[in-house]
């Protein structure tokens, strides 16, 4: 997949979790969408480790839940570390 589609599953990925996350995050609505798109490039990196096979469809379900899996937990590790 291009950047570009990466970017669009990151900001789609970061709404999910968004709504999957318990609890109130300390950012807003951007750092959530930013984390969401770091968190898809982690959640395809963090499979490529694991040996699963994620495929290059934008449609494919592996890649969806790749990407909501690692903008969930890039949102659950901002928290831990922006919490007062």
């Amino acid at each position: 997949m291009s950047w570009i589609a990466y970017i669009i599953f990151g900001l789609i990925a970061g709404v999910i979790a968004k709504m999957i996350h318990p609890g109130k995050d300390p950012g807003g609505w951007i750092i959530t969408i930013l984390l969401g798109i770091l968190g898809s490039l982690v959640g395809r990196w963090l499979a490529g480790i694991l040996g699963l096979v994620v495929s290059g469809s934008f449609w494919s379900p592996m890649n969806w839940i790749v990407s909501i899996g690692g903008a969930v937990l890039l949102l659950f590790i901002h928290a831990k570390l922006t919490k007062k």
